[in-house]
């Protein structure tokens, strides 16, 4: 059984170099899963040339950001505008490129196939440096405090959501949020989701330069970058405030919320 429409969605932010291959992969990948297939493209006005390189290509819309806000907020734009696009199903993937295509098809056949109302892609065999690997870590066991048990990989860039849903996460998180995913993650066990973990490969990003990372070159790599350590200390707070604190107001979303979308 075909989906009618599925929408692929990605935030994106210099990645000129690799982001035309892995929309080929992924539409080769997932063409039988769906009569129509779109991907959109939310570009966090690139300075490399992203956004044109993906003009003119019929199945590809690019929304280009009023400003360069981050991969929150970017993400979230594109979570938006494919939810516009009223698909019946959608799925989130960074325009890195650190997937294989075959693998995000499989993450959208997991959500067909279980009646899921989301699917994440958990990471192994992570190329990221191990100051990013141990911040999520550190945050996995916050989430495991907070909610009771795990998730094993929290902040996944690679779901695959039912609408429904999904406009339920989007609605509550704020639009300027750092780690929405993160928020993403906690609501979901606390509003009684369906939730579906299939494990994934995760490769090196696709462009051969450093400009697509939102860290920028790092002098020495076995530390952290100053910007990460500020961003990491940004995004707690923000987890506490939004999601974690008794009253945060994510915590009002609940299985009434659930239900009442389905």
């Amino acid at each position: 059984m075909q989906y009618a429409h599925l929408a692929v969605v990605m935030p994106a932010y210099n990645e000129v170099e690799g982001i035309g291959g892995f929309i080929d992969e992924i539409r080769d990948a997932v063409a039988p899963l769906a009569a129509r297939v779109t991907f959109v493209v939310a570009d966090d006005r690139s300075t490399d040339g992203t956004a044109d390189a993906l003009s003119g290509i019929a199945d590809v819309r690019v929304e280009t950001q009023p400003a360069n806000r981050g991969h929150g907020p970017t993400a979230l734009a594109a979570y938006r505008a494919g939810l516009a696009l009223d698909p019946d199903a959608l799925v989130h993937v960074d325009g890195d490129g650190q997937f294989i295509g075959s693998e995000i098809a499989d993450v959208v056949r997991a959500l067909q196939s279980t009646g899921a109302d989301v699917v994440h892609g958990v990471r192994r065999g992570r190329t990221d440096a191990w100051y990013r690997r141990a911040l999520t870590a550190c945050v996995r066991l916050l989430i495991a405090a907070s909610v009771g048990h795990g998730v094993p990989d929290v902040n996944t860039p690679l779901r695959a959501y039912r609408p429904a849903s999904l406009r339920i996460l989007v609605d509550a998180v704020p639009a300027e949020a750092l780690v929405p995913h993160v928020h993403f993650s906690l609501a979901e066990v606390r509003a009684g989701l369906s939730v579906r973990y299939l494990r994934v490969r995760s490769i090196p990003r696709r462009g051969a330069s450093s400009t697509g990372t939102m860290w920028g070159k790092v002098a020495r790599p076995s530390l952290p970058p100053k910007k990460l350590v500020l961003f990491a200390r940004d995004a707690l707070r923000e987890v506490w405030r939004c999601s974690l604190r008794p009253g945060a107001p994510l915590r009002r979303i609940g299985a009434a919320a659930v239900s009442s979308s389905s």
